[in-house]
């Protein structure tokens, strides 16, 4: 198992499979985007999939998600799926997205394994989206959704970071799940943007979220659903049997559960979101170390995993990283 000092074990595994993205969101990445990362430094395919494989079959992970930057860049994401579906059936393989080019792609990317979508979409409003993301591609995210949705790859989720430019249009972006049977997430901002304007006193925070949700829906809350290692508080809708979340990392902070484990795209080991500890498992894959070496070394580098962030304050040092370059 992947146990840490404070006996918490790691059994859901995010795996990044580039620091591409085709949007330039403000929290995220400067509008230039990130320095790229030479391909020769970035795990192949069959890299990922070997620690894919490792984590399930020797360290207890039970759950895989696939992020990026956009994973959806990279024209190899089906065969990675597929070879570790066929390896690992039993086991739920999900991807984060931006969605933009998912309406192509949902259908083989079911076929290939893929058991459900996550899609980032922060507004459904056209000029705020543009605002965000630096780019005029909403009607791409949304269709993004539908195809998901369409390709069987559910329940889908819209994750949305909560900012003061979409605030107004979070009762709008709520309505827009309940019509099409997402499950909406907000989650506060956390200080991993590129160029470090982050402020603790400019977060939406989860109460001022639900005090404007509020006023538009009756919220019942379910607080994490049985599950003390799920990020999202939950409410369900009046009148729907639907749920809107919310991840407060920020305000209420919930690494006492956390049961993360993290592979960047350079094959690194990332056991905090918010701490730069990084050990490298690509470079002694790549020398031939043996899965059982490759499995001590991430062993080791999830048992000093801090306890907790610690409350995320201006003053606290920021992570050398980005959430493009960290994976989500």
């Amino acid at each position: 198992m992947l146990l840490d000092t404070f006996g918490r074990v790691a059994r859901d595994l995010r795996v990044s499979l580039t620091e591409k993205c085709n949007l330039r969101c403000t929290y995220c990445m400067p509008a230039e985007g990130l320095p790229l990362v030479p391909v020769s430094k970035l795990m192949t395919a069959d890299e990922a999939v070997r620690l894919v494989d490792l984590a399930i079959r020797d360290l207890g992970i039970a759950e895989v998600r696939f992020t990026g930057g956009e994973p959806l860049l990279r024209k190899d994401l089906e065969s990675i799926i597929g070879e570790v579906r066929s390896r690992h059936p039993e086991v739920p393989l999900a991807l984060t997205t931006n969605g933009l080019g998912l309406d192509k792609r949902a259908g083989t990317l079911s076929e290939a394994g893929l058991t459900r979508v996550n899609v980032s979409l922060d507004t459904v409003d056209r000029e705020t989206f543009e605002r965000v993301t630096r780019r005029d591609r909403v009607d791409g995210s949304i269709a993004g959704v539908r195809a998901a949705k369409a390709a069987g790859l559910g329940p889908v989720k819209v994750n949305a970071v909560a900012l003061r430019e979409t605030l107004a249009g979070a009762p709008d972006l709520l309505r827009f799940c309940l019509d099409e049977g997402a499950e909406l997430r907000f989650i506060e901002q956390m200080p991993l943007d590129a160029e470090e304007t982050w402020q603790r006193g400019a977060v939406v925070t989860a109460d001022e979220l639900l005090a404007v949700l509020s006023d538009h829906y009756e919220l019942e809350p379910l607080g994490r659903a049985g599950d003390p290692s799920s990020p999202a508080e939950r409410w369900r809708v009046a009148g729907t049997e639907q749920t809107v979340g919310i991840i407060a990392s920020v305000t209420r902070q919930f690494c006492a559960a956390c049961d993360r484990t993290r592979i960047t795209a350079e094959g690194t080991v990332r056991p905090c979101l918010f701490g730069d500890d990084e050990t490298d498992l690509l470079g002694p894959l790549r020398a031939g170390a043996s899965d059982e070496q490759i499995g001590d070394l991430w062993r080791e580098a999830m048992y000093g995993k801090w306890a907790g962030h610690g409350g995320l304050t201006d003053a606290r040092p920021r992570s050398k990283r980005s959430m493009g370059g960290i994976g989500g």
